[in-house]
């Protein structure tokens, strides 16, 4: 605001100078006109006459301060002016001080020196004046006239300008920095709030939030909101990772006891027989082998969502599901179903694929009937480069309330199932993970007669002589 200040008044200042100077201008130079007109009259070249003209023209515009000077300058005949102390020097006072007429006969010397034109005089009390001077023909004689005019007006409109700028612009700015004080006081506070906020989030308070803002704009609002939701993710997060150590810190402990018991068991007895430590390495490789997979499958949900977890690769989904699901069909007594497969490939990891669909699989094992119990496998072309695997099972099915917890670590839709029957309940969070890292999405569906799992992943591409065919996307809602 100063720099816009500064530079107004400059242009201001110099603005009504240079108006003030340009009409001081033209009015003198029309008064040496007139008074050179008046003088055109004159036929004699004498310079007595055309002095005792000059004399008669000026004399009817008497000299007071403020007023215009004119004055003539007619060689070897002297000059006159309508300031009768112009050309005429006095003498100093009694007490030797110089007195005015003295100070004007000292601008009358300057005058009597033909300068053309226009000149910036000393003229009393350290007032300048303006002179123009003109030289004319008069009866073939030169004849010098001009106008002068002090400049004390527009040097107290320049001092009046100055003192009202630096008035109102001093109240302006004063103004301007109250009312920017308030007005950041104002947009600052809910950051302030924030600021605090967050200290007491840095000290562990994860329940504090910040108060919705009274009579602020929707920006403020928008980032009081997006803060106090960063807040509730950032909560639920810590909450759920500490829910993830205990889970995994149980997980792990398990087995752990169960070795450590067995192998106390064993130590306890003095000659242990051949069978006894055999039954006792049975229990504890079964329990290494299932602490070891705990192990890769917290370092494949650790790895997730690393960039390099997938290596894409392009796969032909006819023979890649055919030999996934005769490998799958080998693992348990149940009477697996593959449905019909489009023809075309899919960009995706074959390796992290297969994992994703083996979980589901051995999901759909664990809650059916031995012998019995039907595992079934279908592909579909759902939208352009979507394909969606289901697996479905007619086994106890989903809660409805379960059908989203399901993907969560270490949850199990029954809590009652042992370790040894039901997994750690890492399996379907492991097949969300490899879905939302092929940027595709896993849901699970509650029906009358068992549990569905659909994951859909995006990359399919259709093989020409099927797309012309029967492989249509099947735009069929989801059960």
């Amino acid at each position: 605001m100063l720099l816009s200040t500064a530079v107004i008044f400059v242009v201001v200042y110099r603005d009504i100078d240079h108006k003030l100077r340009g009409q001081i201008d033209h009015d003198l130079v029309g008064d040496t006109a007139e008074l050179a007109q008046t003088l055109s009259s004159v036929s004699t070249p004498n310079a007595s006459v055309i002095l005792a003209a000059a004399k008669r023209g000026i004399g009817s515009e008497p000299y007071r301060t403020t007023d215009k000077l004119l004055f003539a300058v007619v060689p070897r005949a002297g000059a006159t002016s309508n300031d009768p102390g112009l050309f005429v020097g006095r003498r100093s006072g009694a007490n030797g001080a110089t007195g005015k007429a003295s100070t004007a006969s000292a601008l009358g010397r300057a005058l009597l020196l033909p300068h053309g034109g226009f000149s910036s005089q000393a003229a009393s009390a350290g007032i300048t004046m303006r002179v123009f001077e003109q030289t004319f023909k008069v009866a073939g004689r030169n004849v010098v006239v001009g106008a002068g005019e002090s400049l004390a007006v527009v040097t107290d409109a320049e001092r009046s300008l100055v003192t009202a700028f630096i008035f109102a612009g001093g109240l302006a700015f004063a103004i301007a920095l109250l009312a920017a004080y308030f007005a950041g006081a104002r947009v600052s506070a809910p950051l302030r709030r924030m600021a605090a906020v967050s200290a007491q989030v840095d000290a562990g308070d994860l329940k504090a939030r910040m108060a919705a803002p009274v009579g602020h704009n929707d920006e403020v609002r928008i980032l009081t909101d997006a803060f106090n939701h960063m807040l509730d993710r950032l909560a639920e997060h810590i909450d759920s990772q500490r829910s993830f150590i205990a889970d995994a810190s149980h997980e792990l402990r398990t087995p752990l006891t169960v070795i450590r018991g067995q192998l106390e068991v064993l130590a306890a007895q003095r000659n242990p027989s051949g069978a006894e430590v055999r039954r006792v390495e049975r229990l504890v490789s079964a329990e290494i082998s299932r602490t070891s997979r705990l192990v890769d499958d917290l370092l494949l949900l650790a790895q997730a969502e690393r960039p390099a977890f997938l290596h894409m690769d392009t796969i032909e989904v006819q023979s890649y599901v055919a030999e996934l699901w005769d490998g799958m069909s080998l693992t348990g007594k149940r009477n697996f179903e593959l449905g019909e497969v489009p023809a075309g490939t899919l960009i995706a990891d074959p390796d992290r694929l297969a994992q994703a669909l083996r979980n589901l699989a051995r999901n759909a094992i664990e809650h059916t009937r031995d012998g019995e119990g039907l595992v079934r496998l279908d592909v579909a072309y759902v939208a352009p480069n979507l394909l969606r695997f289901v697996v479905s099972d007619d086994g106890d099915g989903i809660s409805p309330e379960e059908t989203t917890r399901v993907f969560e670590r270490f949850h199990r839709t029954d809590p009652a199932r042992a370790r040894t029957s039901g997994g750690a309940g890492l399996g379907l969070a492991i097949v969300r993970a490899i879905a939302e890292a092929h940027d595709g999405h896993v849901v699970a569906h509650d029906r009358p007669d068992g549990a569905r799992i659909e994951l859909e992943l995006p990359g399919f591409t259709v093989t020409p002589s099927a797309s012309a065919g029967r492989e249509q996307p099947d735009h069929a809602s989801r059960p």
